[in-house]
Parts: C-alpha cells; structure tokens; sequence
C-alpha cells in the first residue's frame, strides 16, 4: 500500500522542478519561434540543405510539405458521413499463471451519421498458445512481439469493419488510436520486417480501393520531428555530422541543444487556433522505406482542448478530399466526445480488459485443461501468495 504520507513530503520538490522546466520551455519556444521565422524566408533553401544532411543527423528531422507557419482551417465532415474505430487491449502470458498463453481484444466500432442507422459496438478476441504465436521469429520479446500482433489485428479488424458496414457508400473514415508508424520494427532484421508489414498495408490497401481514408489519432503526443526541423537549423557547423561534431553529446549540451526535448505540440499550440491544422509533414523514419505508397504523412490539429497529432499515409494526406474528411471528422469526433472521439473511446471501452475480465478468462482456461484431464493445474506459488497477504 502506498504511504501517502510520505509521498506528500516529496510533492513540493515535484512542483518546483515543473515550475522551473516550464520557465525554461517557454524561453525555449521564444527561439523556436524565432527560427521559425527565419526558416520560412528561406524554406526551400533549407529544406534542400536538410534533405543533404540528413543522413548525418542522430535525431528523426521531418520534412515539410506544405509552406512552414501557415494554419489552414479545416472544412466540416458532410453531415452524412460513418466513421469506423478499433482499438486493442491484451492479457500478457505469464510463466506464474496456469499455463503461459496470451489474449488481444479488438474493440470495433462503427458509427453511422444522419441516417439513422444503428451502430456497431462489439468487440473480438482471440488467445495464443502455440509456441510461433507467443514469441514469433523476428528477434523481439513476448511484450513486443504481442504489442505488433495487436497493432496488426487492429488493422485487419478496422479495414473488415468498415467494408462489411458499407462504409463506402458514403463519406467514411477510418480510425486508430496512437501512430501508423511501427517503430519498433527498427529493432527486427530487415528479411521480417516486410513479413511483419505486409498484413497492415494490405489492410490499407483494401480501404484505398474504396477510398475510405485511414489515419491514426495520437493525444498529447510527445513527438518531435517537426521541432527538430528547426533544432538542425541551429547546427553553427557548415557541415552538420552528429557523430563527428558532437560525439556523445547531442542533447541539451550540444549547439543546437536549446530545442531539445521540446515537442512539436507545445510549439503548434502558440501557433494554431482551435479548428485549424498545421501544415503537412512528412517522416523520415527509416522503417517508412517499406510503406511503398503508404508513407506516412502527418499534422497537428487543434481540436479546441488539445494540439493532437494525426498520422495518414500519402494517399490520404496528398488527397485535399480524403484529407480534409479525416480532418474534420476528427474534429466532430472530438466534439461529440468532450475532448477525445468518440468513436476511438468505445472502441477502447470494448476493448479493455478489466481485472474482473482476466480473472474470468483464467478461471475458463483452468476449466478446460482440467476437462482435458491434466491435473497439476495451479499458479505458481509466489503468485499464489501475492493475491494474499498472512501479515
């Protein structure tokens, strides 16, 4: 149990370093407007000098799209429009259980708007057991590798969903929550990356067929790539080389280390009115290489209670249409549900799996092993005296 007494003794140093590192993030915000500023006098200059160094630089740098600092407001979804959300939850094997096995549930949902028809609010699991399922080839650990099977049964489940409602028939969009980018594929040899890819862009690609856009909704996003853009600009080298210039120091102590660490919202959030999107990136990740005609693309909304980060591949993104639907359907999304869309927050509903849920499923799985007639059926004891204190 916790000792809050003790904890309380502790706040007031918690509360003067976040009020220093807030001093110091709005001086931060000062330069990166500054440069800003200048970056735009001299956009195409800059980006074409980016585009050379880039290889050299430690840090992920995005790439402009569209005019840096302009804000473009964004147009109304139709009032007859569908949009279709999944969002996953999982119960994580432990060799402390019964028996080592793992659970995903996709909660699916689709929302119909001026037509009357009823929505679809349901969710759909599916347990591993089998050895290939748990741990897979790819080199991760069972937490990563049942984090990547999730984000693809997402996926799959998302583009399932939005053709069989007849999502297509009418403006529709698509949506997930967190990034369309799988970072942690940089951690997989390259011979499965494309194994572990080829199911999600398979999905994106049966959604562009039927033109139904597809984009990924990130809250309080901690990314940095449009920050870092301007943090390069900072580099007083003629020719930047992280490595060669700044060995072992390429955070706060390096020449361009001012902007460190600073996010991408915080800048957009002086910048942008609450109904207007930044202009477009896109990412530079390396694992993007395999995306083909899905690379990903992105901006920042502001959607009135929060600068959110919405990610679409360039199909979406390049497509003013398909584009300003994800936008602006983002946008009544969040209206409807008091900060957050709603239809990504009954998705998670449906999907989480409560302490109750979990304590259930073992209970069925301890059933069916005993019906199989395997007797030495039990937890393990630390477990078993975890769930009980003798103190």
């Amino acid at each position: 149990m916790l000792d809050f007494l003790k904890i309380a003794r502790q706040m007031q140093g918690v509360s003067r370093q976040l009020a220093e590192e807030a001093q110091r993030a709005s001086r931060r915000l000062e330069e990166a407007d500054r440069v800003l500023g200048w970056v735009r006098q001299n956009q195409q200059a800059v980006i074409a000098r980016t585009a050379e160094v880039r290889p050299k630089i430690t840090f992920l740098v995005g790439e402009p799209v569209e005019a840096l600092g302009e804000n473009h407001p964004v147009v109304p979804v139709p009032p007859v429009h569908t949009v279709i959300a999944t969002d996953g939850s999982q119960i994580a094997p432990s060799h402390h259980e019964i028996a080592y096995c793992s659970l995903i549930n996709v909660g699916k949902v689709c929302l119909h708007y001026g037509t009357g028809e009823r929505p679809l609010l349901d969710s759909q699991p599916e347990v591993f057991y089998r050895e290939e399922d748990l741990y897979g080839p790819w080199g991760l650990n069972t937490e990563e590798s049942l984090a990547l099977r999730r984000s693809r049964a997402e996926m799959e489940v998302l583009a399932d969903v939005a053709l069989d409602c007849g999502a297509g028939e009418r403006p529709a969009v698509a949506l997930v929550d967190g990034s369309l980018i799988y970072w942690q594929l940089e951690q997989v040899s390259t011979k499965h990356q494309q194994a572990i890819l080829e199911p999600m862009l398979a999905a994106w690609e049966r959604l562009r067929e039927r033109r139904i856009p597809v984009a990924g909704y990130i809250s309080s996003s901690r990314s940095g790539d449009a920050m870092n853009f301007l943090r390069l600009q900072l580099c007083p080298h003629p020719d930047p080389d992280c490595d060669r210039h700044c060995t072992g120091n390429t955070g706060r102590g390096a020449p361009c280390g001012i902007l460190h660490g600073l996010s991408d919202r915080r800048l957009f959030d002086k910048l942008l009115a609450p109904g207007e999107r930044s202009g477009l990136w896109a990412s530079t990740s390396r694992i993007l290489e395999h995306y083909g005609p899905h690379r990903v693309h992105f901006c920042y909304l502001h959607v009135g209670s929060e600068i959110a980060r919405v990610e679409m591949p360039a199909w979406v993104a390049l497509d003013a249409e398909l584009r300003e639907r994800v936008l602006g359907a983002c946008l009544a999304q969040v209206e409807k549900g008091f900060g957050y869309p709603v239809a990504l927050a009954e998705a998670h509903n449906r999907a989480v799996v409560q302490g109750g849920d979990r304590a259930r499923f073992f209970a069925m799985l301890e059933a069916a092993l005993l019906k199989a007639g395997l007797s030495d059926v039990r937890v393990s004891r630390k477990e078993a005296r975890k769930r009980g204190s003798i103190a």
